[in-house]
């Protein structure tokens, strides 16, 4: 089949890779799968789970380690500067062995819990944003977390101790495919003992860098080779790889992020991880958890913003009093603080129902990070007006003219890419909402499949009458509505009982745009979008009172310091201001201009609107007698290795 072929795949194509892509079964029970069907199962994240003694034991050490190794042998400047993170850094944190945190002890890792992984990269990236990206891509979606799930207990002792002490890549990106796999354009052909890969990787994290990676790549079907997506397992020094171009960004200056060219490349067959066909099943597999490395690392930037907006707001005086007395400035102290402790509160609670694995912590994951991406960069945007111009103006021009030197501007840009990365605020949407509505297309997907014949639409209704006569009644009356109800929470009773409320609203309201829309739901991304935002505020909202319960009878073990009861009091802020979100959200899932907006849009996508482009230039289309611009230091520095 050629390349051409792969490049045009209709619609239906696309969704039916993706599909099979899915994990279909729910092994395990899911707090986030149930809050979106109306049955907020309090009981599966309460009492906030803890580690045991062991990992807290080898993870306090480690981070302890960390900590003084970060605040005294890495310089954030010197790396945003050059645009590099120093060799030094690298195996400074190999010795330490930071590259191999999630690497059992076995293998010759530290063996750390998904939690003390989390935390420390929050104590990375509270130093370095570009740091922290190269110690998560190599480790929550580079060789080693795939193959420890995935892998032969042959691929295991051959990998994961290289994984320990090398740094790894997920390559799966192309030029002309971002979250539409079945445009991938990649090959892998058998060819003997081996598999001859050929085809071009955009972005690829730690590429330019790395020592292995995973590629996704398409394998023909033929006979005695089922074909598909697979994932290899390459080894950097094979002959036939060329690293074109190291690209640079608005932010992450320092990651090691580049075009890769495989040419011929032969991988034996031993490195295929699990089956033909299987690499975006364990790509997604993998993600669940290597999701939460990016709450993570935005937990980390809200917990910096919270120290800087405090600080500043208190020493910075105007119209004779602290601008944190203006209520205008106030506002916003007090959603910096609320979502850093909310964010922190995600991550944790997440990390820990990963490590007990009692729980399909699918939706909790990929909510913990859309939430916390996309609430992470309105925290540093208020903390840079906070700031004023010493806001915009950058730390190293702040520290030449004497003044602390306090990045606030790069940590705007550095976490701009954390709605992009590891699935975009869109994709994210419609992932959550695919998972969230899982229960009514089984129920009634045939119903509204325009292929189904009548007799299979028939049984169908049927199936699904009895579904929803049972399902239904549950959403009518709950424990939201007794007023005694999760009185052992105090002051944060009333908000348990709101999201038990909202719940429910929010599962009647999904079911009446099912019966509106039918098989037209999956194209309502504004419906879906907003559907799964109130779940994700609702999610935070558990989380930040299980945890501020526990932090305030001293039982959470989790939490820095003693914060006793005034947890309880940020706790409550931060659920007044979820709830106001929450409502506005409801609101919007009926009255908004989405229509209108679509086909807009359409009319602009036809040119009917070009006249508003008139009177400007395009800097990207420069004229002839400009000559091309002299490349910047990244650029001239730019690694092209060509092995072989």
């Amino acid at each position: 089949m050629s390349q051409q072929t792969y490049a045009h795949v209709d619609e239906r194509t696309a969704r039916k890779v993706a599909e099979e892509a899915r994990e279909t079964e729910w092994r395990l029970p899911s707090f986030g799968k149930q809050l979106f069907l109306g049955d907020f199962r309090l009981d599966l994240i309460h009492p906030h789970p803890r580690p045991d003694a062991e990992q807290r034991r080898k993870g306090e050490a480690f981070l302890a380690r960390l900590t003084e190794f970060c605040a005294t042998r890495v310089d954030s400047a010197l790396i945003e500067r050059e645009a590099r993170i120093p060799d030094e850094v690298v195996a400074g944190l190999r010795d330490l062995g930071a590259l191999g945190m999630k690497v059992p002890e076995k293998y010759g890792g530290l063996g750390l819990s998904q939690y003390y992984y989390g935390r420390a990269l929050m104590v990375v990236g509270s130093v370095c944003g570009a740091l922290g990206a190269l110690l998560s891509a190599h480790q929550s979606i580079g060789v080693p977390q795939p193959v420890k799930m995935f892998g032969t207990r042959e691929q295991k002792e051959e990998w994961l101790p290289r994984c320990a002490r090398q740094v790894s890549a997920f390559l799966l990106t192309e030029p002309d495919v971002g979250s539409d796999p079945a445009r991938l354009r990649a090959t892998a052909v058998p060819d003997g003992d081996d598999y001859v890969l050929n085809g071009v990787k955009l972005w690829t994290t730690n590429g330019v860098v790395a020592d292995l990676v995973v590629v996704m790549a398409r394998v023909p079907k033929s006979a005695g080779h089922r074909g598909g997506i697979s994932a290899f397992i390459v080894d950097m020094d094979t002959p036939g790889i060329t690293v074109e171009n190291r690209n640079a960004f608005m932010g992450l200056r320092g990651i090691e992020n580049g075009v890769t060219r495989f040419h011929d490349v032969r991988v034996p067959k031993a490195n295929l991880i699990g089956a033909e066909g299987a690499g975006l099943k364990i790509a997604l597999t993998t993600l669940n958890t290597g999701r939460l490395s990016l709450p993570a690392m935005c937990a980390a930037s809200g917990k910096w913003a919270a120290r800087i907006a405090r600080e500043w707001s208190r020493e910075r005086v105007q119209w004779g009093r602290p601008v944190g007395e203006h209520e205008a400035v106030s506002r916003k102290i007090a959603f910096i603080a609320a979502t850093a402790y909310a964010m922190e509160a995600m991550h944790d609670l997440s990390s820990q129902l990963a490590d007990d694995e009692r729980n399909d912590i699918r939706i909790e994951a990929a909510l913990a990070k859309l939430w916390s991406s996309e609430m992470a960069c309105r925290a540093a945007d208020d903390l840079m007006q906070l700031r004023g111009g010493r806001g915009y103006e950058t730390a190293a021009s702040l520290a030449a003219r004497g003044e602390r030197g306090v990045p606030v501007e790069q940590v705007v840009r550095d976490l701009r890419i954390n709605r992009i990365f590891e699935g975009s605020t869109e994709i994210m949407h419609l992932l959550i909402a695919r998972e969230a509505v899982d229960a009514h297309l089984s129920a009634a997907g045939e119903v509204i499949d325009p292929d189904a014949s009548p007799a299979r639409k028939a049984r169908a209704a049927a199936k699904a009458g009895g579904f929803y006569a049972r399902w239904l009644p549950t959403l009518v009356t709950g424990a939201g509505q007794r007023p005694n109800s999760y009185a052992e929470f105090g002051v944060l009773a009333r908000h348990l009982r709101f999201v038990e409320r909202a719940s429910r609203k929010l599962a009647r309201s999904v079911f009446y745009a099912a019966g509106r829309w039918q098989g037209g739901l999956e194209r309502k991304q504004g419906f879906l979008g907003r559907m799964v935002d109130i779940g994700a505020e609702l999610f935070a909202m558990s989380a930040v009172c299980v945890r501020a319960h526990a932090d305030a009878s001293g039982q959470s073990g989790l939490s820095d310091g003693a914060p006793g009861k005034s947890a309880l009091l940020l706790a409550d802020a931060f659920c007044k201001q979820a709830r106001v979100r929450v409502d506005e959200l409801f609101d919007g899932l009926w009255r908004n201009t989405d229509a209108m907006d679509a086909k807009l849009a359409r009319a602009v996508l036809a040119g009917d609107f070009a006249w508003i482009e008139e009177g400007v230039l395009d800097p990207s289309i420069p004229g002839p007698w400009i000559a091309p611009s002299e490349p910047g230091p990244s650029e001239r520095e730019t690694v092209h290795r060509t092995i072989g």
